[in-house]
């Protein structure tokens, strides 16, 4: 896979991302909305598009430099495409930008800790979740995790991304912040996916 490729991937992923924050801003029951946003990991397993969030734990299997270029090119993509598409929500639905600017301006009161707290816990429902379509050929983990992620408030970097693009408000301190939850969401994951790896180690012997 070239590295256009990669990055279209991610480009298409993050995409998705951006229509499942749309979704969710323009539901007034967030229950409804909650739900409504696993369309886009569902579409994104089934069409195998480089999501960040949803490869990173597998790097416990395996962590070579094909690897390595396929998540970090797939993170750009996924970049590019929520930020971006989050600025021409804005432009087309200005109430969703304003309901995203609320949302991110609550993000942004958030201390460090609780940030990280927040993604490391999104970063194991996700790794769950693909884990259990992949593994299992099952969509319950997808139908479960993503609304329990979303309700319970927990951080992921890729429609944290979107939710910025929507609310105009990029400048530094946000970019820390969407850096911080990218380094929770990989720890969160990659905790969940040594532990099962070892789990089955211990099991097997």
């Amino acid at each position: 896979m070239s590295v256009l490729a990669r990055v279209l991937s991610g480009v298409s992923a993050g995409m998705l991302i951006a229509v499942g924050g749309s979704v969710y801003l323009a539901c007034d029951n967030k229950y409804v909305g909650a739900v409504l946003f696993s369309v886009a990991l569902l579409c994104i397993c089934f069409r195998g598009y480089s999501l960040f969030t949803g490869k990173v734990g597998f790097m416990a299997e395996k962590h070579g430099k094909r690897e390595w270029s396929v998540l970090l090119l797939g993170l750009l993509g996924n970049a590019i495409a929520a930020i971006g598409l989050g600025f021409a929500i804005r432009f087309a639905l200005p109430q969703l930008g304003d309901k995203a600017a609320d949302i991110c301006i609550a993000k942004l009161a958030q201390d460090t800790l609780s940030a990280l707290i927040r993604a490391l816990f999104c970063g194991v429902l996700m790794y769950m979740a693909v884990g259990i379509y992949r593994d299992g050929k099952s969509v319950l983990g997808i139908l479960f995790c993503i609304p329990v992620f979303i309700l319970s408030g927990f951080e992921h970097s890729v429609a944290d991304m979107f939710y910025f693009g929507a609310s105009a408000i990029i400048n530094a301190r946000s970019l820390l912040y969407l850096f911080l939850i990218v380094v929770g969401n990989a720890a969160g994951a990659l905790f969940a996916a040594f532990l099962e790896k070892f789990g089955r180690e211990r099991t097997e012997k």
